[in-house]
């Protein structure tokens, strides 16, 4: 049945005469609002408990990040980051202080390691909840909070370990205190909730915890005027607690990894090269890369997807909205913007938009602008909560919902029928456990775009992948049609939850699938093997960069010799006096080889026909989607 919530103010015949209601006055819950609440709950579990425990830690960042936390346990020092023994000095703390936290309290494993990010992605769908409830209604508060738990990008980039959805989450909240404040009567208190968050932001990721908020807060009190109020920023006693919080830890990390005339220090690695350099795209080392500018910005219709397609919705809102402020006149009330919501819209597009301008300009990887999504979501579920109410009270049977929404449905039926020949194709195929001999075969060494790995899939693999690619298959087909049938018949609150409800098992599907991909993905099971095998006298090596066996260092839990080895992450760290020695060259791998003690070589698929030159004599230990483990003794 049909749920509508309170009746906004205003004519029925136009979006914005339903805009006017203000944020602020509390109003009761409507009928089926707990029931709501509960599945939206249910959502999240469904979608991000589960996936707390497998696959392993996947090589790369997953687990250097891991493996930072880890070692910042073992080691007792919570001001200088350590991988594999050596200076890691580019990231920001607050991510391995809240992991380390965790390992000390349930100890060092996959679900203590994904736990404060989960706990972040539930209370960055809460924030959502709560702004918008506050700005928009109840429907919309839902709809924020169900948004970001059933959307690609944000399952997609809280699988590895990066500090992408704390940071966003810091953000926002920062940019919430903010807009909070400035409401009449606002408690005090909210000004330096503002001015903390976006310190832990800081600690989080950086100076763009800093650069986003403030460059959000300043055009919007550019536009609307309200910088006029400046006494009111508490900003002398604000900038003391925001450095209170914020730089202790950066004073400590310079003086303890200090530069000297032949060596940059901590503040011209972390500043300079991290910061600056990095946005021009000169860091060194240099491994990364940047999207052309067409492929940057349509990316986001899949990182947004499903709710991306409802982004006409959003538009009309804010073009009627624009109109009408335009023909009411240009008075100081109308120009600020006559309630919560109004400002709310302001400030989400251009928050949204300073993000999504500044890695276009920059140097960027798919999930760099995670900080955009949230102001997305909500202006995406006002947009839509909004129109359902119009399209319903003016009996529109085909409006922007609806158009958008048979969109989707002809997208579904084609992705739909494009995962039925891929397992149609392989109807005939065995099973195969270990996924990565079924893939084409690509240089890994080439990849430093987070999905870089979908270039792997081909039409064999589908038959390791028959449980995940079926169930995908048919919610693509059902969910995004039965949902554009509920809003043909106009019960867009029904059409909402069938495509939420649908995509939620899509993302399930998505796991089951990621869980195949784990032994090509991490190299846990060859540290497995290794561990059943050394003694601790032996040596454990990796032939090549770290990054494509990190997770041996993770799940060995022991020093690891780098044979050429000395690039990208470890670079720089390697530069101090104190660095451990466990940079190798292929002469000393190869006398290590020959000599009575016992090594154990990972090598990684695209660096094995160089290693079989190297070493002719050789025994396989272990050979797991083209990575194998080698030793010098049978």
């Amino acid at each position: 049945m049909e749920v509508f919530y309170p009746a906004w103010s205003g004519s029925k015949n136009s979006v914005i005469g339903s805009l006017r209601s203000p944020g602020r006055p509390k109003r009761p819950s409507p009928p089926g609002s707990k029931a709501a609440y509960w599945a939206v709950a249910a959502v999240f579990l469904a979608v991000y408990v589960g996936s707390m425990f497998t696959p392993g830690l996947l090589d790369d960042a997953d687990s250097t990040h891991a493996e930072a936390a880890r070692e910042m346990v073992a080691t007792g020092d919570y001001v200088t980051l350590h991988v594999n023994g050596v200076r890691y000095l580019e990231k920001a703390p607050l991510p391995y202080w809240l992991v380390a936290f965790s390992y000390k309290v349930l100890g060092v494993n996959e679900f203590s390691t994904r736990l404060p990010m989960v706990l972040s992605v539930m209370l960055l769908g809460v924030l959502g909840f709560l702004w918008g409830r506050r700005a928009f209604g109840e429907r919309t508060g839902v709809y924020a909070g169900l948004f970001v738990y059933a959307c690609a990008g944000v399952f997609l980039f809280t699988r590895v370990l990066i500090p992408e959805v704390l940071l966003s989450l810091l953000i926002a909240a920062a940019l919430y205190f903010f807009l909070t404040a400035l409401e009449p009567s606002a408690e005090v208190w909210r000004w330096y909730a503002g001015y903390a968050m976006m310190a832990l932001g800081v600690l989080t990721k950086g100076l763009i915890a800093l650069a986003f908020p403030c460059g959000a807060a300043f055009f919007f009190l550019l536009i609307t005027g309200e910088w006029r109020r400046w006494r009111e920023f508490r900003l002398i006693s604000g900038l003391a607690l925001f450095l209170a919080i914020a730089a202790p830890w950066h004073i400590l990390a310079g003086l303890r990894n200090p530069g000297t005339a032949e060596h940059h220090g901590f503040f011209w690695f972390y500043f300079v090269n991290e910061h600056f350099l990095r946005f021009l795209g000169k860091r060194y080392p240099r491994d990364y890369n940047k999207l052309p500018a067409a492929l940057y910005w349509s990316l986001h219709l899949v990182w947004l997807f499903p709710w991306s397609f409802y982004l006409p919705a959003a538009v009309k809102i804010a073009v009627e909205e624009w109109r009408s402020r335009r023909s009411a006149g240009s008075s100081e009330d109308v120009r600020k913007g006559s309630d919560f919501a109004s400002r709310t819209r302001l400030l989400c597009w251009i928050w949204a938009g300073l993000v999504l301008i500044f890695f276009a300009i920059s140097t960027n990887q798919e999930y760099y602008t995670f900080p955009a999504y949230l102001p997305i979501l909500l202006l995406l579920a006002d947009g839509v909560a909004r129109c359902e109410r119009v399209e319903c009270e003016e009996g529109v049977r085909a409006g922007w919902l609806t158009t958008s929404a048979g969109l989707l449905a002809v997208i579904g039926v084609v992705a739909s029928a494009a995962l039925a020949v891929g397992l149609w194709q392989s109807r005939n195929l065995p099973f195969e456990p270990d996924i990565g001999r079924l893939l084409s075969e690509q240089d890994t060494s080439a990849y430093t775009l987070s999905t870089s790995h979908m270039l792997d899939l081909s039409y064999a693999s589908f038959a390791a992948l028959r449980l995940p690619a079926m169930l995908a298959a048919v919610v693509l087909l059902v969910a995004p049609l039965t949902s554009f049938i509920l809003r043909w018949c106009r019960r867009h609150y029904a059409a909402t939850w069938a495509l939420a409800a649908g995509f939620a098992v899509f993302l399930v599907a998505a796991h089951i699938s990621l869980a195949r991909f784990g032994p090509y993905l991490s190299s846990r099971q060859l540290a497995q093997e290794i561990a059943a095998r050394a003694r601790p006298d032996d040596k454990v090596m990796i032939y090549g960069d770290q990054a494509f066996g990190s997770s041996l260092l993770f799940y060995l839990r022991r020093p690891i010799d780098l044979v050429e080895g000395r690039t990208t992450s470890m670079w720089f760290g390697s530069t101090f006096a104190d660095a451990p020695k466990i940079y190798l060259s292929d002469a000393d791998l190869q006398q290590d080889w020959a000599g009575s003690g016992r090594v154990f070589l990972f090598v990684p698929s695209y660096e094995k026909a160089r290693v079989d030159a190297l070493l002719p004599e050789k025994f396989v230990v272990a050979e797991v989607s083209g990575k194998y483990v080698y030793s010098n003794q049978p």
